[in-house]
């Protein structure tokens, strides 16, 4: 069993421990079944050689976290089969024809979230003139969240402004362009990114411009709001999809899932610092409250 995890990110962690533990429940534990990793720097090079090496390799699954590792494996994979965890919007990304059957050697799990939701929370405790998205080009899946909003904002009123990093040395660049003509600040899916996330936080807090965010680590590291879903639940996920093909079923006949549990989390010593109230109404909706 392969395993290719787009960065060290907490929660592509998290989710390969529930999916390990996951197959062990299901009789294919660590004493049944070789598990052979790889966590390769997030650039396309590495992404594509951690690929490279599970072909030569030629294991009976891989397995895929995040949106990055998951293209390059479509890509660089003929007829292994590909289980990708943690993708947001596989259609979106170009992963999957459909979310019924992603046909092929590939099948896995969605992250995506309604993203309206997470505006919508904001909107509802401050509105946005203008918000600021930190995105990665280079990782699929930041970059269709990045046009999500996008069409939020035609549709909703407020006005965008976006900065690509692509490479770490640019977010200091990145967020004092957006701090300074921006009321809000949105933090996509991206390896790069959040791995400057205590920097974002930081400078965001001083400069009193809230964070919103889809990453599970977000609120918990002084997000206002985040909408997050559950990487547990989506290794769980996972883990059923492998134990279906080891029992023989094709991959491609599988649906993609989407896990279940999925949590509004406010962040009231936030709030408290920016100076905003958070209304009863989006504290009532809030399935976390971090105080």
């Amino acid at each position: 069993m392969a395993a290719v995890l787009t960065s060290d990110m907490p929660r592509y962690k998290e989710a390969y421990r529930a999916f390990v533990k996951g197959l062990a429940a299901k009789g294919y534990g660590e004493g049944e079944v070789e598990f052979v990793t790889q966590t390769p720097n997030p650039d396309p090079i590495s992404w594509a050689n951690s690929v490279r090496k599970f072909n030569a390799l030629d294991p009976d699954i891989l397995v895929t976290f995040g949106a990055p590792a998951t293209l390059s494996a479509t890509q660089e994979v003929l007829r292994m089969p590909i289980v990708f965890v943690d993708v947001y919007g596989p259609v979106e990304t170009g992963i999957s024809r459909s979310m019924t059957k992603a046909g092929g050697n590939l099948c896995g799990v969605s992250s995506k979230v309604p993203m309206t939701t997470l505006i919508k929370a904001m909107m509802a405790i401050r509105p946005v003139k203008t918000l600021g998205i930190l995105y990665n080009s280079r990782e699929r899946g930041s970059y269709v969240q990045m046009q999500e909003i996008k069409r939020l904002a035609a549709q909703q009123g407020f006005a965008v402004l976006e900065a690509n990093v692509p490479v770490a040395s640019g977010l200091d660049a990145a967020l004092t362009h957006l701090l300074s003509k921006s009321d809000c600040l949105f933090v996509s899916e991206s390896s790069v990114v959040n791995r400057g996330m205590d920097k974002v936080m930081h400078k965001a807090m001083s400069a009193k411009v809230p964070v919103i965010s889809l990453a599970p680590e977000a609120a918990g590291k002084g997000a206002l709001v985040s909408l997050e879903v559950s990487p547990t639940e989506q290794g769980q996920l996972a883990a059923n999809h492998v134990a279906k093909i080891l029992s023989g079923m094709k991959p491609g006949d599988l649906p993609i899932l989407t896990p279940r549990k999925v949590d509004l989390v406010i962040n009231l010593g936030s709030a408290k610092s920016l100076d905003l109230q958070v209304p009863f109404r989006v504290l009532s909706l809030a399935t976390k409250v971090i105080k």
